[in-house]
């Protein structure tokens, strides 16, 4: 699936299946679904679900819980936008082989 294809799929509604956990979560906080989306990335016991966690925090507007979770992530605090960084995120897990 590229980039492009998850974002159709997010657009018409249609939960693909057989996603991973991260691109499901990623798939539901597009849908605004971030009550989901949190549940499943605290249930990710990862760097990639401290990723996705972090930046749901972000997107709550908790810095300071957003932060912990980067560091968890071993990932900078981005600048960039929301939508920018959500799309990193999806084209990373994307392109994974």
């Amino acid at each position: 699936m590229t980039i492009e294809e998850f974002k159709l799929t997010v657009a018409h509604g249609d939960l693909p299946s057989g996603l991973s956990p991260a691109l499901t979560c990623l798939w539901q906080d597009a849908r605004g679904g971030w009550d989901t989306a949190h549940h499943i990335a605290q249930e990710m016991h990862d760097k990639t679900g401290a990723w996705i966690h972090a930046y749901l925090h972000r997107k709550e507007g908790d810095a300071s819980n957003a932060a912990y979770w980067y560091r968890r992530a071993g990932r900078p605090v981005p600048v960039d936008s929301l939508e920018e960084e959500w799309h990193r995120i999806v084209s990373e897990l994307i392109n994974q082989p």
